[in-house]
């Protein structure tokens, strides 16, 4: 038996906020969403380095085995220091 779930349906549906929840976005700026859109690791990697202390750096963005993925290989946070000590 195997462990890997194989995908045979491929999901394209949408799902919009609502005005009430996007007026509320912290992001008004759309270039920040189009910087994700036209490369979403380089942009991932700059947000990750830009707003997380790293105590060892990944050596990859993203390792996607669908259905697995796994951000930041290797990469090295200490939790307590990003969401307390800074």
């Amino acid at each position: 038996m195997s462990d890997a779930i194989e995908t045979h349906q491929t999901e394209i549906r949408h799902f919009a906020p609502s005005p009430e929840f996007a007026a509320s976005a912290i992001v008004a700026d759309s270039s920040l969403h189009d910087a994700g859109d036209a490369d979403f690791e380089s942009f991932w990697a700059g947000q990750a380095r830009d707003l997380l202390h790293w105590d060892t750096e990944w050596s990859r963005v993203l390792d996607w085995d669908p259905p697995n993925a796994k951000w930041f290989v290797d990469g090295k946070l200490n939790v307590t220091y990003n969401c307390l000590d800074r």
